[in-house]
């Protein structure tokens, strides 16, 4: 049987472990402080650190497939830890058949509203995004440079009833009025986990392709879609000029950042039936849970 290492064994990775364990021995790499925190049956769990590239030399030569979901640093333009993955990989006495890694949609910057398929240039306006474009294209090289089939997953905003933005509403976090307002784009973790499968497994899965849902629908209909179903009270509607002193950086930045994924490059090739086509099947219709 083929062995698949994980680096980065976050929320996707393990939903998506039992639609792999027919298919591969897996192995995950994790950070050596968080190894309690993360077994899991039928996963071998071993210590490495993508900052501390000599931790990682135990794992070259060892997996015909590779699942790299681990984030870049949070600082700085570029990506350093998929630098030293990729050198422990090509120092090893065999190379993986297969690389799939897990980017955001964020690449594209602000597309001010447009569809926005696969063959779409990258045009990253934030050190976030310019990070996952580097790790894209070093991803890429390699896999040109080797023969290593590669497959990169631009992915949305992800969510699950466990992990909803549920304290913005709380804290009465405005959103933007309807002339201001953004496109946004999202993909239940589930059917992100699903497709991460596919790209391991389906033996046409090669390049990009954007990992999204079939919603499409405003940063403001989100919110009003999420306090509609946990019961607390729709977010109020601000001018742009106003949202700095107001809105959080963080979600700001999205907020200035307008774009429709289109999926169907992953459902054309991949054979994907999303079991939650959009945020109004995946959000619970009535939501109980605190946030994660």
């Amino acid at each position: 049987m083929d062995t698949l290492l994980i680096v980065g064994f976050g929320d996707i990775a393990r939903r998506a472990v039992p639609a792999l364990q027919p298919h591969f021995e897996i192995v995950a790499m994790v950070r050596p402080e968080r190894i309690g925190e993360v077994q899991m049956p039928g996963v071998r769990i071993e210590p490495g650190d993508l900052d501390e590239p000599e931790s990682l030399s135990r794992f070259a030569g060892r997996a015909s497939h590779i699942l790299h979901t681990a984030p870049p640093p949070l600082r700085g333009s570029t990506d350093p830890r998929t630098s030293h993955l990729l050198a422990a990989l090509g120092a090893g006495t065999s190379l993986p058949q297969r690389l799939v890694y897990i980017s955001t949609s964020g690449v594209y910057g602000n597309c001010d509203g447009a569809l926005v398929d696969e063959r779409r240039p990258v045009n990253p306006q934030s050190d976030r995004a310019r990070r996952r474009v580097d790790a894209e294209h070093q991803l890429s090289a390699f896999g040109q440079r080797y023969s290593v089939r590669t497959v990169i997953l631009r992915a949305p905003g992800i969510y699950a009833s466990d992990r909803l933005p549920l304290q913005r509403l709380r804290n009465r976090t405005p959103v933007l009025r309807a002339e201001d307002d953004v496109y946004t784009n999202h993909i239940h973790a589930d059917d992100l986990a699903a497709m991460t499968t596919a790209a391991l497994t389906h033996p046409d899965a090669e390049g990009v392709y954007n990992a999204s849902d079939d919603s499409a629908l405003t940063m403001s209909a989100w919110f009003d879609l999420l306090a509609d179903r946990s019961g607390l009270e729709r977010p109020s509607r601000i001018p742009r000029t106003q949202a700095s002193g107001l809105i959080p950086a963080p979600l700001l930045s999205f907020m200035s950042e307008s774009r429709r994924l289109l999926n169907t490059k992953i459902k054309h090739e991949l054979g994907l039936q999303l079991r939650y086509p959009t945020v109004y099947e995946g959000v619970p219709a009535r939501i109980g849970a605190p946030d994660a």
